[in-house]
């Protein structure tokens, strides 16, 4: 009775918290939802009327086949891994998602330095085989451009969430496809498609929110999307009215997907109905075609990291005595302060909503967590846009409550690290709560109710109990932000004080002004460090822990 008693009266004080931080990360959401209804200025009437066709269409195409071409080749290199054994396989199994270590952004300038007039292939062909070519066919900085190098960087998504579904299904399935007579191809889309449609649905899903979310490759390819339209908006006419109204667009764009999502995932699921479950056994490929899927995964593994890799390299080897300055080891700091600051905040926020969802089971813990993963659905632009409005209002209050006590009022809030900092705990919650989640329901409640029933506190429970069965999961879920913020761009460079820059930014800047070469150091940096964790992350979940 008593064990009842406390599970009632324990929910309150995490109620209370988890509220509040949920609060403050709908804010932004809310104030652009509330100045969407507001009224038009001219400028969004000319915008509406001229521009809005083609922004949505260029955002449309980019969306559909992005999603097209990395559901191909995640997919397939998934199913290929898994069922087959060739050369290289094991390597290929968690070297395919290292090209998500490198920012988009840093791939589309790499490779504009690799085809175009001066770069190294076009170079090559006029100096060793004297062949001129036409530019046209090396123009990368267009719509295709842009899909290329989102399809490159973006299909890891898609490979880890269905190599893993594959990987957990029973062998029975295919073994039985093929003692009715099905080939391999049939057995493929006719038994193992359908049953992980949800799992291809969930990575095309995060796909498409990365697509949306992205500033750095279509601004610099030239392409007029809803996020560099809110930077011009913004920036260069100085119009936040108008930026508020694309954003609120975006939103619909954003909320429009989400119920796609759930319409095509459909109701079906599939279970097994036995326990006597045998993974699916990978069969042995030898002659031609074992070379061939050797071939096709070192294709996309050369692609989509190799060959930007080696690229970065060259460049920096040629930059680095004019780069590795004072100034780039402030810009290491300043990321990696950003980042830790801004992982700590996120987890510890993580903690308390997780740990409420987990020890209640009302109707409002399963609301805030839906809308904390939701969270990470949201443009990091159209947080950007609310946060400013907000902490402006604040910095407001703040000068006026000084000027009425005679003091030398100044605005604080605005051209602070908070700013960028709030920005990034509610871009990124989504991420490190889906890690503490997850470390929880893997250690139940057993103990933390052992330990309330011999009358130890609900604080003293959470940080001598809660807390070190999940460090795994924290320490995960911290890693995972840390690197997500190292390589965010729209909100930093939307945010970010005045002379404050990061890693991302700087590179950006530096491939921005045609200096690419210069570019090169900070990006294989953000890509060393970010190679290194998804490294990590793979041998952790190979053991299964």
């Amino acid at each position: 009775m008593n064990s009842i008693r406390t599970t009632k009266s324990r929910p309150n004080m995490w109620a209370l918290l988890s509220f509040l931080f949920i609060t403050i990360i709908l804010l932004p959401n809310l104030v652009i939802a509330v100045n969407f209804f507001a009224p038009a200025n001219e400028n969004w009437q000319h915008i509406k009327e001229y521009l809005l066709v083609d922004i949505v269409t260029n955002t449309g195409i980019i969306l559909v086949f992005t999603a097209i071409a990395t559901t191909l080749i995640g997919t397939s290199l998934a199913w290929i891994v898994t069922v087959y054994k060739f050369p290289l396989r094991n390597f290929f199994r968690w070297g395919l998602i290292l090209p998500l270590a490198v920012p988009p952004f840093i791939g589309a300038y790499t490779y504009h330095g690799i085809v175009n007039y001066t770069g190294v292939i076009q170079s090559t062909l006029r100096n060793s085989f004297s062949i001129q070519v036409d530019q046209k066919y090396f123009d990368i900085m267009s719509i295709q451009g842009s899909i290329f190098i989102f399809t490159l960087f973006l299909y890891p998504y898609i490979y880890v969430i269905t190599k893993s579904f594959f990987e957990q299904q029973s062998a029975s399935i295919v073994e039985n496809a093929r003692l009715l007579g099905a080939n391999s191809f049939e057995v493929f889309f006719r038994v193992i498609l359908p049953i992980a449609r949800a799992a291809i649905i969930g990575g095309v899903t995060i796909v498409m929110l990365e697509v949306i979310n992205d500033y750095g490759v279509v601004k610099y390819y030239g392409v007029q999307t809803f996020i560099t339209s809110i930077f011009q908006t913004w920036f260069a006419m100085g119009d936040i009215d108008s930026a508020f109204k694309i954003a609120g667009t975006l939103m619909v764009v954003v909320i429009f997907i989400l119920i796609l999502e759930t319409i095509v995932r459909g109701r079906k699921r599939y279970s097994y109905s036995t326990t006597k479950v045998r993974p699916i056994q990978s069969k042995l490929l030898v002659g031609t075609k074992a070379w061939l899927m050797f071939a096709y995964c070192f294709a996309i593994f050369s692609l989509g990291l190799l060959i930007p890799l080696l690229q970065l390299i060259y460049w920096a080897v040629m930059t680095y005595d004019k780069i590795l300055t004072a100034e780039f080891f402030t810009l290491i700091k300043n990321s990696f302060t950003a980042a830790a600051t801004a992982a700590l905040l996120t987890v510890a926020i993580a903690l308390v909503i997780a740990n409420y969802t987990r020890i209640s089971r009302s109707i409002f813990s399963k609301v805030i967590s839906k809308i904390t993963v939701l969270g990470y659905s949201i443009p990091g632009a159209i947080i950007a846009v609310g946060i400013i409005t907000i902490f402006i209002a604040l910095d407001d209050i703040l000068y006026s409550f000084f000027t009425s006590f005679n003091s030398d009022p100044i605005y604080v809030l605005r051209t602070s690290l908070v700013m960028l900092i709030s920005a990034y705990v509610i871009r990124f919650l989504a991420v490190g709560y889906n890690s503490i989640e997850a470390g929880f329901e893997k250690v139940g409640n057993t103990f933390t109710e052992a330990s309330r029933m011999l009358g130890v506190s609900q604080v003293k429970t959470f940080f001598g109990v809660d807390i070190p069965l999940v460090k795994g999961a924290v320490i995960s879920g911290f890693i995972l932000v840390f690197v997500d913020i190292l390589k965010e761009l729209p909100l930093t460079m939307l945010l970010q004080p005045f002379n404050f820059s990061t890693l991302a930014t700087k590179a950006f800047r530096y491939a921005n002004d045609e200096m690419v070469s210069e570019a090169a150091s900070a990006s294989l940096l953000i890509i060393l460090i970010s190679g290194i964790c998804i490294f990590i992350f793979h041998k952790v979940l190979d053991k299964g822990e």
